[in-house]
């Protein structure tokens, strides 16, 4: 009677099994592993990288939300689709399709999950960052950083970008401060509004670098 050998468990087996797992995975060419960022916030962050968290903060009326609006834009501009997920709280109130399409974002890719409960925050952001290639999801009151890393990790799983606004709660690949418009032209109070600049602060790896992206300008 012949018996069936069962399978190896033992180490060197699983490293035959690891290195045979890598051997078939497909190749992703380095352009790939980026979405470009293009037009005046891309010379501040020249591209995102796919499966990294970016966080976006600022006070309210700040611009944080323009921000993340241009994000998305870059993701619908690479062909990818992007979405937002807004808590109960609403406190992205601007999200609408005319600010989106205004910051550049390709509308025809782009959903919104709106007034989604605190206490599904992190499931229906997960569910997005399974088949969308930028998820920007507001932060809630008192997330909890367990939910955070979680969800970073699945970005990084699926190749996606995760744009946290808000306090996000644990580490980030790269974290953009809005902090504030200007408004050239009014000269001491007086004259025609020219134009709108939101001053923006990276951080990330290197020194913080500071910029003022151009929004548009006055008729």
């Amino acid at each position: 009677m012949t018996v069936a050998a069962l399978p190896r468990r033992d180490e060197p087996a699983r490293t035959h099994l690891e290195a045979v797992a890598r051997q078939a995975s497909p190749v992703v060419l380095a352009g790939d592993q980026v979405l470009p960022v293009r037009g005046e916030l891309g010379e501040l962050i020249p591209a995102l990288r796919r499966g990294s968290v970016v966080a976006v903060g600022g006070e309210s009326g700040s611009g944080a939300t323009t921000v993340a609006l241009a994000l998305a834009a870059a993701a619908t501009t690479a062909g990818e689709w992007a979405a937002a997920v807004e808590v109960e709280s609403a406190r992205l109130g601007l999200l609408g399709g005319l600010a989106a399409a205004e910051a550049g974002v390709a509308l025809d890719r782009f959903a919104v999950a709106r007034r989604v409960p605190p206490t599904r925050w992190a499931t229906v952001v997960a569910a997005l960052l399974d088949g969308i290639g930028l998820v920007l999801a507001e932060v809630p009151l008192h997330a909890r950083a367990v939910d955070a890393r979680r969800l970073a990790a699945r970005a990084r799983e699926r190749g996606a970008v995760l744009v946290g606004v808000g306090a996000w709660p644990a580490e980030a690949a790269l974290r953009l401060w809005a902090d504030g418009t200007a408004w050239p032209g009014l000269g001491a109070g007086t004259g025609l509004l020219s134009a709108r600049e939101l001053q923006v602060r990276v951080e990330g790896h290197g020194a913080p670098v500071h910029g003022v992206v151009p929004l548009a300008r006055a008729g």
